[in-house]
């Protein structure tokens, strides 16, 4: 059954944009609802609620995969084996001088680093390492995020960790993306998601 989308724009648009929703959000929107309605509609709608939490905070609200924000010399001093944070670089497999630069937040989920680049080239037999900027396409981002949560290549935690029939842990889901960075913040946005699935009609 599909969700009933009506329902859950006016919803969202109540509830996370503050009244009103621009074209792209909706276009944003409806790529990950078709996406889960196409590859996941099985699977728990507190996975789907929590990944749009996600895309919503990554995205900065404009639910398109965006580049994060910064300079080339802001992500060569966060993220570069040559900058201030080395073990970040080495954690992050930017073992090669201008692997900050290259290698910055993209899509959906701001993937970071040549190793997880390198994984998502792989994975998707795409050369994500190569040119980066494929994590910007939309069906691309779309699949890193739902299949990056859901099997736990980011982190090595999963939707399965948090959101199971025995367990429901908004908090610390955020430790399937980035530790418990704005946990409180996007546990909110997760629960406002799922109040606006709903398969009536």
């Amino acid at each position: 059954m599909a969700i009933n989308r009506s329902f859950f724009f006016d919803h969202v648009r109540l509830y996370l944009f503050d009244g009103k929703l621009k074209q792209s959000q909706v276009q944003g929107l409806d790529a990950i609802l078709d996406y889960w309605g196409n590859k996941m509609e099985a699977s728990d709608d507190r996975w789907l609620a929590y990944a749009l939490a996600t895309a919503h905070h990554e995205t900065d609200r404009s639910m398109q995969p965006i580049k994060e924000y910064g300079s080339t010399a802001y992500f060569m001093k966060m993220y570069d084996c040559s900058g201030g944070r080395p073990l970040v670089a080495k954690n992050l497999g930017n073992t090669h001088p201008g692997d900050g630069a290259k290698y910055y937040g993209r899509g959906y989920v701001q993937l970071t680093g040549r190793r997880n680049y390198t994984d998502w080239s792989k994975r998707l037999d795409l050369d994500l390492a190569g040119n980066p900027d494929l994590a910007l396409d939309p069906a691309i981002a779309t699949r890193i995020l739902f299949e990056g949560m859901q099997l736990g290549t980011f982190t090595g935690r999963k939707f399965a960790d948090y959101f199971n029939p025995q367990k429901e842990d908004w908090l610390n889901a955020r430790r399937i993306i980035n530790g418990t960075d704005k946990a409180n913040l996007i546990e909110g946005y997760g629960k406002r998601y799922y109040g606006g699935i709903s398969y009536t009609t």
